[in-house]
């Protein structure tokens, strides 16, 4: 069983006999009453979402029976993903709501690991942090260091991040796939 306490994003949890994966959460103490957990919830099966909240250290869920295997990002057809198997050869496709944004770092030939829940596939599983190339930035500004800040990027997927100044296009870097942010340029 899971405790409000071991709640993070994309977590996989069991509510009301179904698997659900946890897209945001947020720990509330309010000054009277008690403390809870508001979360929003998708339906591994369905890809409905929910509101739910819970009581902070009281509700409990429960773990839901997934398997997963490692496949093979093939190719997408513009509303399916297609993945394979390395062992078995087998293929599956999943639409673009079960890929939802991680379609943001399948880079064909990848390794992914696909949820199964109750013999189907019904989502992905990214590492944590992926290499992308920069294909669109804004030209290097030299002296505009002071504020720390940066420019924003177009990376090969499509997804668009914020890097520092120095980073030019053709250039590698590794991406936290669980915040979408710029973690550093790969040498």
């Amino acid at each position: 069983m899971y405790q409000t306490t071991d709640f993070r994003k994309g977590l996989k949890i069991e509510y009301e006999n179904n698997a659900w994966v946890i897209v945001d959460f947020q720990h509330v103490n309010p000054g009277k009453g008690s403390a809870f957990v508001r979360t929003k919830i998708k339906n591994l099966e369905t890809g409905k979402v929910l509101d739910v909240t819970f009581k902070a250290g009281v509700d409990k869920v429960g773990i839901p029976d997934l398997a997963f295997t490692q496949m093979q990002y093939l190719y997408s057809d513009g509303t399916s993903y297609f993945f394979m198997d390395n062992n078995s050869y087998e293929q599956v496709s999943l639409s673009q709501d079960e890929v939802d944004e991680a379609k943001y770092y399948l880079i064909e030939n990848s390794l992914v690991r696909v949820t199964y829940y109750k013999g189907k596939a019904v989502a992905i599983e990214l590492d944590n942090f992926i290499d992308l190339k920069v294909v669109e930035t804004q030209p290097n500004i030299k002296g505009d260091t002071s504020g720390g800040g940066g420019k924003p990027a177009v990376l090969e997927t499509g997804l668009t991040v914020t890097v520092p100044f120095h980073i030019n296009v053709g250039d590698v870097v590794k991406i936290d796939t669980r915040k979408d942010k710029y973690v550093e340029k790969v040498k």
